[in-house]
């Protein structure tokens, strides 16, 4: 190929390069942005319009564009503006199309009823000196349309009714909703006053509060951040009076307040937002704004969130320690006194005997720990706790990775009712506050090494370790078999597909086979139980042909059936529902 055959190759292709992209981002949105105006009254863009004013009979709504891109109302009151409501009638207003020219010269314009016209329209827009003017008249009959005509021109057109709709639209719809403005990341600290009582907040970091007045306590900060969250995005139900001639039927004449304050030293700033009584038939409370003189209906929840005491606003965790990051704990209780230690990813019991402890039990008892609340407060000093909780019914110690001493926690009975309940008194060792906490408590931690251990029955092993399960019903043997890694198959007594997950559920079945009472450790007295001769045997093995386990299932006495693994003595007591599935195996397994 020969140097000019490329050079012309190259002249090509750069030309067919220039061709696209000025297609590309020159040609083809040239021609959108003319396909979309087409037909539009106006060639103008929405985000081009400064101000707009609809005149209706007496009244004159005006709006104006604000740095940032939002909106102020200036007429019928000076107030500010809802961004979305204004933004939809200006991009519907300066984008309305013509359907038809009706009559470009009309004799009776108010036939239109555009003499006088329903509503001027009038968009300023940016680098233009004169307004749009559009007037809005009289619905066709059909009413999917409505007259109008371009201000300056006499042809009557018509265009979508939407027109009517926006320009009909009341002032309440422009104007803001939101209650109160901030931005709740920047808040520092919160003022209420309630009757009288003032309570102060402080938060040190983000989410993170404490009381400061009228006494130095731990606040609950998920219940600040809660009712600041729902104060941040509180809406207008009602603008109810400006400037009315009294406060009193508001009850706003006594006003319970809270004072928002953002940023620190010399950039701090508040809010105050003053709340008065409750509507009930229109479900919302009166506010008013400090320094404002129009009175607004607000959602009744939010004064419901709002936070009236300083009891309401304490930080309610009895103890406080991380889960996750417990390794040991102990009980004492009437009912003895159990030593739990973390054993890897799990728990065992190492008092007052060495056994294995049923993870889930040892978690939730830890879970409900942490989430053990407060309904009441009896002292706040350490010579509190000694006290009220001398002699504890229920000692629990928790000890953290890092941490040389635990946290003890003691619990005693009460007398107290709290909430229709029964309360026992709860406080942390050595510190105070002495709280109230339920009654239910004292229960559910007094646990004993019996309700903490392990309960399983067979040993541990994962479906895909169990290659054959041999169900016994009466000497008849009746065998599935699995192939590849879910496909079981009857083998005996004879051959035959199986329904897959049937099978499945069955092995996870005696997987999580829990007992609920140890009958006989030595297995002493059989017959007794039923098991000198087993009603039913279920034996699962492995691929190499070793046994995973056989459960030897004996009679049923009420609620209860008597069961014991083939290769130790102890015989249990089980949940008699547990073993239906299981004994219905040899009829419903056969696919």
């Amino acid at each position: 190929m020969s140097w000019k055959t490329v050079v012309i190759l190259l002249v090509v292709v750069l030309a067919l390069g220039g061709f696209f992209y000025y297609d590309t981002y020159w040609l083809t949105p040239a021609r959108d942005k003319a396909e979309s105006a087409k037909g539009r009254v106006f060639t103008v863009e929405p985000k081009d319009v400064e101000a707009f004013t609809i005149k209706r009979g007496n009244e004159t709504l005006r709006l104006k564009r604000v740095e940032g891109g939002g909106w102020e109302l200036l007429e019928p009151l000076k107030a500010r503006a809802d961004r979305a409501a204004a933004d939809d009638v200006v991009t519907s207003l300066a984008t309305v199309r013509m359907d038809r020219e009706v009559d470009p010269n009309p004799a009776k314009p108010a036939d239109f009823g555009l003499d006088p016209p329903a509503a001027e329209v009038r968009l300023e827009v940016k680098g233009k000196k004169d307004p749009l003017v559009l007037l809005v008249g009289g619905k066709s009959p059909t009413g999917a349309w409505v007259y109008a005509k371009e201000g300056g021109k006499t042809a009557v057109m018509t265009v979508s009714e939407v027109a009517s709709r926006d320009v009909a639209r009341p002032v309440a719809d422009f104007r803001d909703k939101t209650v109160i403005t901030f931005d709740k990341k920047s808040v520092t600290g919160v003022d209420l006053d309630v009757g009288g009582d003032q309570i102060s907040l402080a938060a040190d970091e983000p989410r993170k509060w404490r009381i400061v007045k009228p006494h130095a306590y731990r606040a609950d900060s998920e219940q600040i951040s809660d009712f600041l969250d729902k104060l941040e995005s509180a809406k207008i139900k009602e603008f109810v009076a400006d400037s009315p001639p009294s406060l009193a039927p508001y009850g706003l004449d006594r006003p319970a307040t809270v004072t928002i304050w953002t940023g620190k030293d010399k950039d701090r700033a508040s809010k105050t937002l003053l709340f008065g009584k409750g509507d009930l038939e229109k479900k919302g409370v009166y506010v008013m704004r400090a320094g404002e003189h129009e009175v607004m209906l607000v959602p009744e929840e939010l004064w419901t969130v709002f936070p009236k005491t300083v009891a309401a606003l304490r930080d309610k965790t009895v103890v406080t320690y991380a889960p996750d990051k417990a390794n040991r704990f102990e009980i004492e209780s009437p009912k003895g006194r159990v030593v739990i230690e973390r054993d890897g990813t799990g728990w065992k019991i190492a008092a007052p005997d060495a056994l294995k402890a049923d993870s889930g039990a040892v978690n939730a008892l830890l879970w409900s720990l942490r989430d053990l609340r407060a309904s009441g407060f009896l002292g706040e000093s350490p010579a509190d706790v000694d006290r009220w909780l001398k002699k504890p019914d229920v000692t629990v110690k928790i000890w953290e990775e890092g941490a040389k001493d635990p946290r003890t926690l003691l619990l005693a009975a009460s007398p107290e009712v709290r909430g229709g309940k029964p309360a026992a008194v709860a406080a942390v060792a050595g510190q105070g506050p002495v709280m109230l906490v339920d009654a239910k408590a004292l229960g559910d931690l007094a646990k004993t090494e019996l309700d903490l251990r392990d309960k399983s029955l067979l040993p541990a092993f994962e479906l895909n370790d169990v290659k054959r399960a041999r169900f016994t019903d009466a000497g008849k043997p009746f065998v599935v078999e699995r192939s590849g890694t879910s496909d079981w198959k009857v083998v005996e007594p004879s051959r035959g597909s199986a329904k897959q997950d049937k099978v499945s559920n069955l092995v996870l079945g005696l997987k999580s086979l829990r007992w609920k009472e140890i009958v006989s450790p030595k297995g002493d007295d059989a017959p007794r139980y039923g098991l000198d001769r087993p009603e039913m045997e279920v034996s699962l093995y492995k691929a190499d042909g070793g046994e995973v386990a056989t459960l030897l299932i004996g009679k049923q006495e009420g609620a209860v059936t008597f069961v014991r693994i083939k290769s130790a003595p102890a015989i249990y007591a089980v949940d008699s529902q547990l073993l239906t599935d299981l004994k219905k195996a040899p009829a419903e397994v056969r696919g």
